[in-house]
């Protein structure tokens, strides 16, 4: 019987991580790009908020870079199942850079500019999928899940880049913040394309399906089967409070205006809490942990997660607020990565692009409309009521989620029957350069004996 950890072997070292070429290249491109887009978002939510003086205003400039998932984020996902990762990968930072160049053009109006912005994020979503599939190609075991938590921190450490060069830089002119942004996409495509190996992708021409029908199996590969349904809502409750604390940061910051510190640099404060707690969470229990204990940490974790955003109903100080946004990220970091190596290790590698493109797009649009919703709340309520409020819902929300997770034997056999796909498939070779353990690591789509596609866990 299969363990319900990740891998059977233990506690991977950074050191084993990284000596893997080709995760050396994509964490690095992930890192510049990341950075670039955390640039011009901050400058364009602040630039919002001091010109409209609007909460529901500067939220929504906050949010419209994950409406392209809500509109299109799988169906674009699926596309990555078609083609190499390595070719989707640097065809998405190629047109994300010729974009944000058009963007930076001086003197481009603001319509123009959200509408060409719109445009670039719809190259996240595939970009993204076949990213969270190539990972798994290139390590296995607990280096996967070593290599998603540095994966994540990588992530949050570019936000607080982003975020506070981007506050800076917006004072001076956004389309700078823009023009940076273009920048990391080229250096981002080249790393890829030199770094990482061409592989063939598992689905080839001749299986193909209509986009529509493959779309659809990656929900039906998520929700309908209990394990990877219970950590699609472990994860989706996580997003759903954690990121309200940045999103109105600015407005947070600036109704205290006048009291100890700066509006600004309370905003920064605020906004980068979350991101510096997040690694600190993924760096530390990482390494402290060994996979054992990391999955019984798991579930108390995502409660304490929401738990630690209570207080801001006694409507604390900013550096009170950012301690505990940084509390709640610490939390969620820990969690985090397990819950996706346990996803990896439970879904047929067929399936991958499109799985993590199901929760790609949940984890963004629901990110999206919790910022939103608690921006609107915000104009009618005091924020440190709405934040506590929604927090007091999310330890509600969070502690049903862990009750309700499925037993050892349901786990045990979701794994066995993903790790047999991938056994039964009559084209399956070992990657000599990628993973040398973890059977749900690799392996193409499994098929029936008439070559159409199948769902092996169900």
């Amino acid at each position: 019987m299969p363990d319900e950890r990740p891998s059977a072997e233990g506690p991977a070292t950074f050191r084993e991580v990284f000596d893997q070429r080709e995760f050396r290249a994509v964490f690095t491109a992930g890192a510049l790009s990341w950075v670039g887009d955390y640039v011009a978002k901050a400058a364009v939510t602040l630039l919002v908020y001091q010109q409209t003086e609007s909460v529901a205003l500067s939220a929504a400039a906050f949010a419209v870079s994950y409406l392209p998932w809500l509109l299109g984020g799988p169906l674009l996902a699926a596309l990555a199942e078609r083609y190499p990762y390595r070719r989707v990968m640097v065809a998405c930072d190629v047109i994300r850079m010729a974009l944000m160049l058009l963007i930076a053009i001086p003197n481009l109006p603001i319509p123009a500019v959200l509408v060409l912005i719109f445009a670039a994020t719809l190259a996240n979503p595939p970009s993204q999928a076949a990213k969270s599939a190539l990972i798994p190609q290139i390590l296995a075991g607990d280096r996967l899940v070593v290599g998603l938590s540095l994966n994540s921190s990588i992530g949050q450490a570019a936000q607080v880049v982003g975020y506070l060069l981007g506050a800076a830089v917006a004072a001076i002119d956004p389309g700078l913040a823009l023009l940076i942004n273009a920048l990391t996409f080229a250096a981002s495509a080249l790393l890829v394309r030199l770094g990482v190996r061409d592989r063939a992708p598992l689905m080839t021409t001749a299986h193909r399906s209509h986009l529509l029908r493959e779309t659809a199996q990656g929900f039906q590969i998520v929700f309908g089967t209990p394990v990877l349904r219970a950590i699609a809502v472990l994860v989706f409750s996580a997003m759903l409070f954690s990121i309200v604390p940045e999103g109105l940061a600015a407005a947070w910051a600036n109704k205290d205006a006048g009291g100890d510190l700066d509006a600004g640099v309370a905003q920064a404060v605020i906004m980068v809490a979350n991101p510096v707690g997040f690694i600190l969470g993924g760096l530390l229990v990482s390494r402290l942990f060994g996979p054992a204990r990391r999955l019984a940490l798991m579930r108390p974790l995502a409660v304490f997660a929401p738990l630690v955003l209570v207080p801001a109903l006694f409507d604390p100080p900013p550096l009170v607020v950012a301690l505990l946004a940084a509390l709640c990220g610490f939390a969620v970091a820990g969690m985090l990565p397990m819950a996706n190596g346990l996803f990896v290790q439970a879904l047929p590698a067929a399936f991958r692009a499109r799985a993590f493109g199901v929760m790609a797009t949940g984890v963004q649009v629901i990110q999206g409309v919790a910022v939103l919703v608690t921006g609107l709340l915000a104009e009618r309520f005091a924020i440190p009521l709405v934040v506590g409020v929604w927090s007091a819902a999310g330890v509600l929300l969070m502690t049903v989620a862990a009750l309700r997770w499925p037993d050892q034997q349901t786990v045990n056999g979701t794994i066995a029957a993903a790790v047999a796909a991938n056994a039964e498939s009559p084209v399956s070779q070992p990657d000599p350069d990628g993973p040398t353990s973890g059977g749900a690591a690799a392996g193409p789509e499994p098929r029936t004996g008439d070559g159409r596609r199948r769902h092996a866990v169900t």
